[in-house]
Formats: structure tokens, C-alpha cells, sequence
């Protein structure tokens, strides 16, 4: 199954794919390309229910790239763009791009290669990331996850749509899968890949395949524990590998999703009795277990597979706290589309719903929301040279409601009470300078640190709040500039220096099997 899917990223120099370093100070926008806008700007109806195509296309995304921008992400994942199974199955249409039926061909539903490369063109003018029968293992759906070996040689789907499992331990289908993701890296300008279900694959398969892309890797191991998906970010060195065997690990892929940080996530905020020491025991575990700690993961709080948060609960400031979570910790922030515009859909297909149905409209509370959360994260990027190399900790708030996560120059503060909660902070040691002033960059609300560098905060609504020196914010940037204190912002959200003028892209892939799950980034 190798499912292509593209990310993008804004970059200030396109001629040059960016490291997976320079990947860290990134911030993703996840999109459904069918849902997302449509190239002659009209709202069709969509009823997700009915899982069929309703119109989004790559011109849709090129005549909304402002809308995106204006948020402050730097890097877009769109579906897979290969061509799909065609017609209507017991599931619906593949409107998703999941359901892979030729790697050589363009979902031609999304647009012409013409379009797709128009829309690589147009995200790197502004300096975006633009984030498959003896071909195959034997009929056998997998039944027991706990057995790898049928995780890994088994079928996704069902009778009705099987999802048939490439052989990748033929040699002959490995050269051709390199090849091929070399040439579709090339022809698209991709950025980077997103790989969907990197579980269903072996380990040994991937350094050879992230090479040949010659781009950024970040994967899908959707697990809860971080053992499991640890192995994925390094491995030990096999005798067929160049280097001899040895107790230092080989990089799998560059990035995983955060899917161990999600689970603890959700169920953190999801209700005021959430349990926060959960969140953050986590966190500590995948910064010793992962290769390079949680620098290298791919943080969400929503994506096209799960329920969105917001079907969870409708609590306002449960919402908000949840929401900030990916703008703080160690990670890349990644963002699913609508969950900006208040989208509340349960499980798929609900959570698919149609953007233009929004109206697209800025100024709103969540978009607002985002917009500070982007800009204070860039504003610490700034102001700390080694903010993207810090490791998240977590300090002692005085409450098991609340949580206080030191990301210096950075300090979120964040509760799970609610909104009919009016909580509070003693953070002794949170690190800033004796009577440091400071400003929650959520609603620029002005306050001072104490002679030991602490600080003791009174929240009300149960609203978060994500202290910074008014020294690490600019005077000319987007974030509480009456207040900053700072010099002038950065001229470049990319990595290269200069004036803004690219968006990188990232296309996602899936090798479970012939269905191609798989996502690009294009920079």
C-alpha cells in the first residue's frame, strides 16, 4: 500500500531541499486536497457521510495559500496524488487517496501534473514546503497485531477493498520502489515524505528508501507505546548494512508521528479529570527512548484518522489548552485542517468535512489562536539559538489540574479545569530573569517574574497562557509588538536567509502495499 500524500513548506530559497534539521522550526498545515478548495472558488454541498469526491483540486490549494500563510504555517501536507481506484466501493469513492491504483499516474480528480507542479511553484514562491502476483505477499489480512511478522507481510482492508501488500523483501521490487520515489521526489520538487503505516513495512527497508528520495522522512507508526515506535526512529546495525554490527544505531527515517504523546494527549484534555502526569510521563519517556529525543517528531492533536478534538468535547478552554500543546514541546507542530474554523466531526468520514464551507474566515477566536501560537513559537526560535536543540521540562505548578512546560525563552501554562475553572500557578523556578517582565502571548496581558526568576499566576476561564520576555519579542513582528521590547523580527521564516518567497511541499507514501499510502513534502 503506498499512499502518496503531499506536505509543503514555506522556504526562502527554493533551490535547495532543506536537512532534516532545518525540518525542526517548521510548522505543518494538514489538508485533504478533496475538501480543502475548489479551483473556481464555489462552496458545492458535501456530505461526508456519503464518502464521495466533492470538488477540492491543487488550483483550490494555490488560490488559498494566504489563508494558510496568514496563520503562520510554513509547510503543508496535502493526500496522495497518484491515481485511485475509480467508481463507487462498499466504502465510498477513493476521494482520500488511499486507495492507490496506479504510482505512475496523477489522481486526475485533484488536477493535471501541470496543476500539481503550479502548486510546487506557487508554495515555494513564498517560501512553503511542499510535504505502490509475485509482486505481492500472499492473501492474508492481518488479524493479530502483536505478531509483526503478519503486521508487516499481511493485507490492510477487507474483502471489499484489500489493500494488497507488496512483496518489499524481493530485491527487484525494492530497486523499483527507489527508483520510483527518486523520480517522483525529482518531477514535483518534493520537499520531504510523509510515510503512512511505516509499521507495515520491515525496518531495514526504509534507510534505503529515505535515501533514495533524497528528501525529509517523517512516518506514520501509529502505536501507544514508545518502545514500539522508538525502533522506527533507530535501529541496530545489520551485517548487510556498509558499517560492521555494532551497538550504535542506523537511522530508520528522519521523523515519526508523535503517536504515543497523542493518546495521553487526548485524554489529558478531553475532560476537566484528565490525567496530566500522563502527558507529561510520556514526554519524558520518548525523549530517553527516541533517537534523537522528541526533536524529530511530528506533533498533532488531530489528523484524517482520528475523531476530531473537538467531537470530543466542546468545552472552550479544554479545547484551547489542547490546541497549544503541539506549538510547545520538542516536536514540529503539525495542524489539521478546520480545526482553526471550529470542525467537530467524529471518526472518519465525519472529520472530512468540506473547508469552503467555512468561509474561510480569519478573524475568529481558534484562527487567532494559531496565528500568536505560530508567532511566538518563531519569536523563540529567534530569541534562543538553541530553543529547537532545549529539551521540554516539565516544572512543579502547585496543582494536578495544571501543567507548566519551560521551553526557554518560552513558559506554556496550562490546565485541564475548564472553562468554569479559574486556575493558578506557583512556578518557583520557571527560570526567567529576578523581576524579568513578561507577557502571555495570548492575550498580551503584561506581568513580572519575581526576584528568583519564578512567577505565581492567576488564570481565569480556564484559559491557557504562554509566558515570554517582552525582550524576546520584536517591535516589527505579529505577536504583542506594542509590548515587545526586542529587535527586528527575523526577515526569513525559511532556512536560508533572504525574503520569503518559497513554500516547501511534502508528499506522503504508505508501503504496506499496492493501495500507495504515502505522503510528500515538496520544497
Amino acid at each position: 500500500m503506498i499512499r502518496l500524500t503531499l506536505l509543503a513548506s514555506l522556504l526562502a530559497a527554493s533551490a535547495f531541499a532543506a536537512s532534516p534539521d532545518q525540518w525542526r522550526n517548521r510548522s505543518i498545515y494538514q489538508l485533504v486536497t478533496d475538501r480543502f478548495a475548489t479551483s473556481d472558488g464555489s462552496s458545492p454541498a458535501c456530505d461526508t457521510s456519503q464518502r464521495q469526491y466533492c470538488g477540492g483540486t491543487w488550483q483550490g490549494i494555490v488560490k488559498k495559500l494566504d489563508y494558510i500563510q496568514n496563520m503562520g504555517f510554513d509547510a503543508i501536507w496535502i493526500s496522495p496524488i497518484v491515481a485511485n481506484l475509480e467508481g463507487n466501493t462498499s466504502y465510498g469513492e477513493a476521494y482520500h487517496g488511499y486507495w492507490t491504483q496506479n504510482i505512475n499516474a496523477l489522481n486526475s480528480h485533484f488536477g493535471s501534473a501541470d496543476d500539481l507542479k503550479a502548486l510546487s511553484d506557487a508554495l515555494h514562491k513564498r517560501g512553503i514546503l511542499f510535504s505502490s502476483q509475485s509482486n505481492y505477499h500472499s492473501e492474508c489480512f492481518i488479524s493479530n497485531y502483536d505478531n509483526q511478522t503478519e503486521v508487516e507481510q499481511c493485507w490492510l482492508g477487507d474483502k471489499n477493498v484489500p489493500l494488497v501488500d507488496l512483496d518489499t523483501e524481493d530485491t527487484n521490487i525494492v530497486s523499483a520502489m527507489n527508483t520510483w520515489v527518486s523520480t517522483l521526489a525529482s518531477n514535483f520538487s518534493v520537499d520531504g515524505l510523509r510515510i503512512d503505516t511505516v509499521k507495515h513495512v520491515r525496518k531495514d527497508f526504509w534507510p534505503d528508501f529515505a535515501k533514495a528520495s533524497g528528501v525529509f522522512t517523517i512516518g506514520e507508526v501509529l502505536h501507544n507505546e514508545t518502545d514500539y515506535v522508538s525502533a522506527y526512529t533507530g535501529m541496530k546495525r545489520f551485517v548487510c548494512l556498509p558499517r560492521p554490527p555494532s551497538d550504535d544505531l542506523v537511522e530508520v527515517i528522519d521523523s515519526v508521528l508523535d503517536y504515543p504523546t497523542w493518546f495521553p494527549l487526548v485524554a489529558a484534555f478531553q475532560t476537566t479529570g484528565g490525567n496530566l502526569s500522563a502527558l507529561s510521563a510520556t514526554v519524558q519517556q520518548a525523549q530517553s527512548a527516541y533517537k534523537n529525543g522528541e526533536f524529530m517528531t511530528g506533533s498533532f492533536l488531530e489528523n484524517h484518522d482520528q475523531p476530531r478534538f473537538q467531537s470530543l468535547t466542546q468545552d472552550d478552554a479544554l479545547i484551547r489548552n489542547a490546541m497549544t500543546w503541539p506549538f510547545v514541546q520538542d516536536g514540529v507542530p503539525i495542524m489539521y485542517y478546520g480545526q482553526e474554523q471550529s470542525y467537530g466531526g467524529g471518526p472518519d468520514p465525519a472529520n472530512r468535512e468540506a473547508l469552503w464551507l467555512s468561509g474561510y474566515v480569519e478573524d475568529k477566536p481558534l484562527v487567532k489562536h494559531v496565528q500568536a501560537m505560530n508567532g511566538a513559537r518563531k519569536a523563540a526560535i529567534s530569541a534562543n539559538s538553541n530553543y529547537l536543540t532545549t529539551a521540554v521540562k516539565f516544572l512543579s505548578s502547585g496543582s494536578e489540574s495544571t501543567l507548566a512546560v519551560s521551553k526557554p525563552p518560552m513558559l506554556a501554562l496550562l490546565t485541564n479545569g475548564g472553562s468554569s475553572s479559574n486556575p493558578s500557578w506557583s512556578v518557583p523556578s520557571a527560570g526567567f530573569s529576578a523581576n524579568e517582565e513578561l507577557v502571555d502571548v495570548l492575550t498580551c496581558s503584561k506581568l513580572n517574574a519575581d526576584s528568583n526568576g519564578g512567577v505565581s499566576v492567576q488564570g481565569s476561564a480556564g484559559s491557557p497562557q504562554v509566558l515570554m520576555p517582552v525582550s524576546s519579542l520584536s517591535k516589527s513582528g505579529n505577536v504583542c509588538s506594542s509590548l515587545a521590547t526586542g529587535g527586528q523580527a527575523s526577515s526569513a521564516r525559511g532556512w536560508f536567509g533572504g525574503a520569503v518567497e518559497s513554500l516547501p511541499l511534502i508528499a506522503a507514501f504508505l508501503l504496506a502495499g499496492w493501495a500507495a499510502q504515502s505522503s510528500l513534502i515538496i520544497v
